[in-house]
């Protein structure tokens, strides 16, 4: 060891009282935040941790690099996804060899000349960051608007080009959502303004093409802090939609696309408990509602007399053992995204014939058949079917109404993304795409499973697993167990190319699907939210000891990671189950829930009352303190830790992870490796070019093999 080298970064402890109604706390290290991301003190602290982690990585980078050129081997650089048509015109992404952005574009027929909508790789040279949020193409399909991120703080610049010239106006609106829908007048687009404080979408504006955007006309202003905000357009172009979401209530306005004035009409009032998703079809309304309905049904509702809705009548019934999640309308049916059993799949509902124009004496013939059998609305659904244990099925880019096809997208643990093109009159299905995976990837070298862990409190867990054939079953193999468990998001069993690092290593990898997804249906997610949060984690460690007791692994070779809401997951558990790990990857993790709760200054705080809690509630308060992971770090002994942050994070604020990894530093009694990286021209997604990620990949891939071997 020479005189060069770094101490472990001790922060200064610095006490500044943070306030409740219920009392104060004194917090340490609540001087990391810097809400201007400028504080010579900070920066240099951070900066001090990167140069710790590099010196303490050093000798894990070659196996890094190694990953990493393992993980790049397997990509198709120039690849390129399969098109899909709209307003007379075929779209698709794609890459070029060695670049790290994606190219936008579309032609007139399928074999016709490329036309280039935009290359994000020429908008990206001189910024450390460059992200596209979204694409908007003029119904005309002559200009395009779209929303770039510079810094990865997800507070977007809205432009404009000119597709017939290939001009980039000079016209350019801050500060906005990533959510755009066009007037059909090919000259009108509406917008969502960030409040610059909170960057919560606030403020719906109406601009026109090449007109000064300070005269842009607001259209509508959000008052409710606890909802997001959001413009749309419907499938038919009709209509023009602002959504209004929370936790646990929806409100959605609705305005004619063609109407100058775009007059918004209230469809239903918000009201607790009720959520709501909209679709136009014909001359009514498709309705995704939990009214009456917990694990969600889709209803049709007459336009115009949508408020009343006594009015409402089933499309696809509720049942209690299928979570309705998301739809796709087409003329003659509707794909419905469910959950059941645990599994994404897809439902198909035939919808009745006769009322569709220009229909056929078959078409009316089935229509009737399927009323014979007393299905709402029409004939009964079924599901588009599968044969493996553990999968995901999702509706893909389905732009067109008047088609007999859906596509969608197929992915389980061992088969990489596949699209299909699914014809659902006659229910056959043609491969349109899987996405490569280079070398001598075989998908049968490598087995998927699909099980239940048995909780604490009875309740029975989803387990996917996977791992190569021929690694020992015998209680000696390493495991990484994944989670997220949050805001009814459900982690599903998808392909990884990069994973396959670690499963040809030996390792088993599981996705627990703990409480606070919606796996299992609305209810999966009630009790793992607010009062019922520290299910989350206490399922995360029973599916731990469940794949120990049964031999899956090692009960010394345990490692676990989770991103966001899944690192407040791993952080509550470092502190509840420590024994349990052999080390943890915390991704941008959540960990200082009280503080943030109480400070509705920071985005996305007021959104989530109903997830976390109202901290001026005081049981809500008290119980948010029992497994805040910041709260509860005690003297003891911990695993090792890898902790990620960008410094230009606004769904995590970068002090979070600094703040719990000092108060770890000042705290456990170990010796384990402790490591804190922040990126510092990144958000919360991390960075923005396609091989960088595979970088971040690699570092934590590397850093779990060489725990691993410095205790073999």
């Amino acid at each position: 060891m020479t005189d060069s080298h770094l101490k472990a970064p001790i922060a200064d402890q610095k006490p500044r009282t943070v306030h409740s109604p219920y009392g104060i706390r004194l917090d340490p290290y609540y001087w990391l935040r810097d809400d201007e991301r400028r504080d010579p003190e900070v920066l240099a602290y951070l900066k001090a941790e990167n140069a710790y982690m590099e010196q303490e990585f050093a000798a894990a980078k070659p196996l890094e690099n190694a990953l990493f050129d393992e993980i790049v081997a397997r990509l198709k650089q120039d690849d390129a996804s399969v098109p899909y048509r709209k307003h007379g015109y075929w779209y698709y992404t794609r890459f070029e060899v060695g670049k790290e952005h994606p190219i936008f574009a579309r032609r007139l027929t399928l074999f016709g000349a490329e036309e280039i909508v935009l290359d994000a790789n020429d908008l990206a040279a001189g910024h450390d960051y460059y992200q596209i949020g979204a694409l908007a193409v003029s119904p005309n399909s002559a200009m395009l608007a779209f929303c770039e991120d510079l810094v990865g703080r997800r507070d977007y610049r809205l432009r404009f080009k000119d597709l017939s010239t290939g001009l980039i106006d000079s016209t350019a609106i801050e500060g906005v959502e990533a959510d755009l829908a066009w007037a059909n007048d090919n000259a009108t687009l509406l917008y969502v303004e960030k409040d610059p404080e909170t960057l919560l979408g606030m403020y719906v504006k109406k601009h026109v093409l090449f007109s000064d955007t300070s005269a842009d006309v607001l259209v509508f202003r959000q008052t409710d802090m606890s909802f997001y905000t959001n413009v749309l357009k419907s499938k038919s172009d009709r209509f023009i939609f602002i959504q209004m979401e929370s936790t646990v209530a929806s409100e959605w306005h609705y305005a004619d696309a063609d109407d100058p004035k775009l007059e918004f009409k209230v469809f239903l009032a918000h009201e607790r408990d009720h959520e709501y998703q909209l679709e136009h079809l014909h001359d009514r309304f498709i309705v995704r509602s939990n009214w009456r309905a917990s694990n969600f049904r889709l209803m049709r509702s007459p336009i115009g007399a949508n408020s009343d809705r006594s009015q409402w009548l089933d499309v696809v019934a509720h049942r209690d053992d299928v979570f309705i999640e998301d739809f796709e309308v087409f003329d003659s049916y509707i794909a419905v995204s469910v959950r059941t059993q645990g599994l994404r799949k897809i439902c198909i509902k035939p919808l009745p014939a006769p009322e569709i124009p220009g229909v056929t004496a078959g078409a009316v013939a089935r229509a009737v058949a399927g009323a014979a059998q007393g299905a709402p609305w029409c004939a009964p659904e079924f599901f588009i079917a599968s044969d493996e244990p553990a999968y995901s099925m999702s509706i893909s880019t389905n732009p067109e109404l008047a088609t007999e096809i859906v596509r969608y997208t197929y992915s389980s643990l061992t088969t990489p993304a596949t699209f299909y093109d699914y014809n659902m009159r006659t229910r056959e299905q043609i491969l349109m795409k899987r996405d490569p995976v280079l070398g001598n990837f075989d998908p049968s070298n490598y087995r998927t499973e699909f099980l239940f862990a048995a909780a604490r409190d009875g309740a029975q867990i989803p387990i996917s697993l996977v791992y190569r054939v021929g690694t020992a079953l015998d209680g000696s193999a390493p495991l990484l167990q994944y989670a997220y468990g949050a805001y009814g998001l459900s982690m599903d069993p998808g392909f990884s190319s990069s994973r396959l690092c670690l499963l040809d290593r030996g390792f088993l990898y599981a996705i627990a699907h703990v409480r606070g997804g919606q796996e299992m249906g609305r209810a999966w997610y009630d009790a793992g939210r607010l009062m019922h949060k520290m299910n989350s984690f206490t399922d995360f460690i029973d599916v731990t000891r469940h794949l120990v007791a049964h031999g899956y692994a090692a009960r010394d070779r345990v490692f676990a990671m989770g991103g966001s809401a899944g690192g407040l997951v791993v952080g509550a558990v470092a502190n509840l189950a420590p024994q349990d790990y052999r080390g943890i990857v915390a991704q941008v993790p959540f960990v200082d829930v009280v503080t943030t709760m109480l400070d509705d200054s920071i985005p996305l705080t007021t959104n989530e009352y109903d997830e976390w809690g109202d901290p001026r509630d005081k049981a809500l308060y008290d119980y948010m303190l029992t497994y805040s992971p910041y709260d509860n770090v005690r003297p003891q002994a911990y695993p090792a830790i890898l902790v990620t942050t960008g410094l230009w994070d606004s769904q995590v604020q970068y002090y979070e992870p600094a703040k719990w990894v000092a108060k770890l530093r000042a705290l456990k009694t170990d010796r384990n490796t402790l490591l804190l990286h922040t990126d510092l021209v990144s958000g919360h997604g991390g960075k923005s070019g396609r091989f960088q990620r595979y970088r971040e990949i690699a570092t934590e891939y590397a850093f779990i093999l060489s725990q691993l071997a410095a205790h073999a």
